[in-house]
């Protein structure tokens, strides 16, 4: 990020492998700098066979009658859904990613409910309403409200197949970001709406390569420019 960052701006930067180098030779040396890497403390393992149950989730839309331009990403307003949980399954953090963009929304969930996931899916995506074309989830019982958020939204709401986590890639990804902060098993008792705005706009500010190491906000605000 640091090095495709710097490339794009025109700002003189050793090459990547030099600055793991020198995060790596800092640790050796008791330093902490490998800590701010999000990978530090573990490899990450795909689980499979781990899907929500879908049995409580009615009227569902396949993926598959999902217009094929969001597959392209050539458009503003087709959106990712999903959720965090805390220690114990005990608290939610609600995760909306922009598929164009990789713009990100977040909220802390009351509950792990339908009913709370719904009211705070339309909250979060209200301001955009006008560029809420798709919203597509996984199959886990708390989306059992999608035909309220739709309808509310005025979008269509699609459903990934089971165990297909790589349908809403960008998703899994973004989830995979915001667990640098907070790692998975770590209690949702003291993260509060702030922190979370804090790691919103962090995220949201990151250079992805995907994007050419623009920001998702920096491409965000050059559409509505």
């Amino acid at each position: 990020q640091i090095k495709g960052y710097c490339q794009q701006n025109n700002i003189p930067m050793v090459s990547h492998q030099r600055i793991y180098q020198f995060i790596y030779q800092d640790k050796d040396n008791g330093g902490e700098l490998y800590k701010n890497l999000r990978t530090a403390q573990k490899k990450c393992r795909k689980k499979y066979g781990s899907g929500k149950q879908s049995y409580s989730v009615k009227n569902r839309v396949p993926i598959d009658l999902r217009p094929s331009v969001v597959n392209n990403k050539e458009r503003f307003g087709d959106w990712e859904i999903d959720t965090i949980v805390g220690k114990n399954n005990k608290g939610a953090i609600l995760t909306v990613v922009e598929r164009k963009s990789a713009f990100l929304l977040m909220a802390k969930l009351n509950g792990k409910n339908a009913d709370d996931l719904a009211k705070s899916t339309i909250r979060l995506l209200a301001p955009y309403k006008e560029k809420v074309h798709t919203i597509t989830s996984d199959n886990g019982s708390e989306f059992a409200r999608h035909q309220q958020i739709a309808k509310k939204l005025e979008a269509q709401f699609f459903f990934a197949h089971p165990y297909s986590s790589w349908e809403r890639g960008l998703n899994e990804y973004t989830n995979k970001l915001i667990r640098q902060y907070i790692p998975k098993k770590s209690s949702f008792d003291n993260i509060n709406h702030q922190i979370i705005n804090d790691i919103n706009l962090k995220l949201n500010m990151r250079p992805r390569k995907n994007l050419k190491y623009n920001s998702p906000l920096k491409v965000y605000l050059s559409i509505f420019d």
